[in-house]
């Protein structure tokens, strides 16, 4: 017999080792989850706070969230080769909804929680959540496209910024800087790093350029639901936070503003801006923590 474990925060009941996995998987205990349980609960040990049991994920799991992420990835580039000056964010949203469907997938963001649209279309001093609608993309604008696709079950997620014609210089700039703290988060994804380093190395190439990070919105557990633990902050200490571990899949989508970090949220109830009007910018992968380091799964 073994100790209760914690899937969520919820006590389980104590399972022996032929006992069905709590995973539903319907195999034994012994057969599934046993091992990584008594893993997981020596970590708890030592760091003091609760894992969630259904943190790291299976390998079957994560070949299923890796099938999602490449066709997040294909949607992308589809949006890559078509978007230009001219093109309303509808049309962006057409792409996206059809090459999904056709692929056998379903669009995430379509229905969660009243999400009307198939994407994520965010321009300008748009932070994120922006919805898909008539407006024309013109010459100097940014916009982010975010993507998420359930294929088979699982999910995968990821959004790129473009510069529409000619940006200024400001915007080129800014669209460079978010790319490159995407970057630094991810080279500091490893086992038994934390989340707080990723958050930290954001934080501090971000604002010794001068630009601010938004600390309202922030990356997420990812793969057999849209939006799981942990929470993915962009700032942070290192050192601190969730620690990671090998098979854990989570977003990092730093969004980094010219002005100020504030935010607020339009009357849609979706589209957050930033309230000082300006540019802001996010790129964002699913990543994968490997035995040794990270995977960019999209």
């Amino acid at each position: 017999m073994f100790r209760k474990f914690q899937l969520g925060g919820n006590k389980m009941n104590k399972l022996s080792r032929n006992d069905v996995c709590w995973c539903g998987s319907g195999k034994k205990y012994k057969k599934c989850h046993l091992n990584q349980d008594i893993f997981i609960s020596n970590i708890e040990e030592k760091v003091g706070y609760t894992i969630p049991r259904d943190i790291m994920k299976t390998q079957e799991q994560i070949e299923g969230i890796r099938k999602s992420c490449k066709l997040t990835h294909d949607v992308l580039d589809i949006v890559s080769e078509r978007i230009k000056v001219g093109v309303t964010t509808e049309e962006i949203n057409t792409w996206v909804h059809e090459y999904t469907i056709e692929h056998n997938a379903y669009p995430a963001p379509l229905g969660y929680g009243g999400f009307p649209k198939s994407v994520c279309t965010s321009i300008n001093n748009v932070i994120c959540h922006g919805i898909p609608c008539e407006t024309i993309l013109k010459d100097g604008d940014i916009v982010n496209v975010d993507v998420s696709c359930i294929l088979d079950g699982y999910y995968g997620d990821a959004s790129r910024m473009y510069v529409i014609g000619e940006g200024s210089k400001e915007a080129v700039d800014l669209v460079r800087v978010s790319k490159e703290c995407l970057d630094l988060g991810i080279e500091q994804v490893k086992p038994f790093n934390t989340l707080g380093d990723i958050g930290n190395a954001i934080q501090q190439h971000a604002e010794s350029l001068g630009y601010s990070v938004v600390y309202d919105y922030g990356g997420h557990g990812v793969g057999l639901e849209f939006h799981e633990e942990p929470f993915v902050a962009h700032v942070g200490k290192k050192g601190e936070g969730t620690i990671l571990l090998p098979n854990m899949t989570f977003t990092i989508e730093p969004m980094i503003n010219i002005g100020s970090p504030e935010t607020r949220v339009l009357d849609d109830d979706w589209t957050a801006v930033t309230t000082d009007g300006s540019l802001s910018s996010q790129w964002e992968h699913t990543i994968l923590v490997t035995q040794t380091g990270y995977g960019i799964l999209t």
